[in-house]
């Protein structure tokens, strides 16, 4: 914890996470770039066997598409490396959000149990989790005027990590999927915030800034 500032801290561990991911990130553009690159073979496979619907035709452009992505050292799953390393991070917060500012008195005596004894917050309990008029435990939903802010920032912010991240591609078909995970992801995540409480919203946004 840095000091007795709940954001501030969120926002410090937000910023040592995407400092560690850097490797991961480079990675991922590295493999966007070589998707981006092998795109005319691809559509050229995908010409190949456009008119042939049989399975040994379907087999054989996947077995060629494979083919492809291993001469050239593509992995398409490695586009998501970052994304998907994110997922168990926020499952992570969200639980740790409500164990160290527990909401029940129950929570609150057990609390012990979940610190290291060398941890000086352990000195600073119960912790505020107030942070610029947030409570950061509470559901996004609860916070009034927040409740339309956060997830309109989250909402934007993954819209423009989605934009800067997104290459462009020569098949239609991918480049339409791309233009409605462009707009799909930004209205999930702002529509999943409003459950979250605004500790784990306030990671995801600065989170987004950092990438």
């Amino acid at each position: 914890l840095f000091s007795d500032n709940f954001g501030l801290s969120i926002i410090v561990f937000t910023i040592l996470i995407r400092i560690l991911m850097i490797p991961l990130s480079f990675r991922q553009v590295k493999q966007m770039i070589g998707m981006q690159s092998i795109q005319p073979k691809l559509k050229s496979i995908q010409e190949k066997y456009k008119d042939r619907k049989d399975r040994d035709s379907r087999q054989k452009m996947s077995q060629e598409t494979m083919n492809l992505y291993k001469q050239s050292g593509v992995n398409p799953v490695g586009c998501l490396g970052p994304m998907v390393i994110q997922l168990p991070i926020w499952i992570g917060l969200y639980r740790a959000i409500f164990k160290v500012v527990p909401p029940t008195p129950e929570g609150l005596a057990n609390l012990s149990s979940y610190l290291y004894s060398w941890n000086p917050v352990i000195n600073k309990v119960p912790l505020d989790s107030f942070f610029l008029g947030i409570d950061l435990v509470n559901p996004v939903q609860a916070g009034g005027l927040f409740a339309i802010l956060l997830p309109l920032i989250v909402a934007g912010t993954t819209f423009a990590q989605q934009k800067v991240s997104m290459f462009k591609s020569s098949d239609a078909r991918q480049e339409q999927t791309n233009k409605m995970m462009l707009w799909m992801m930004p209205v999930m995540f702002g529509f999943f915030t409003l459950s979250f409480p605004a500790g784990l919203a306030t990671y995801i946004i600065f989170s987004n800034i950092a990438g």
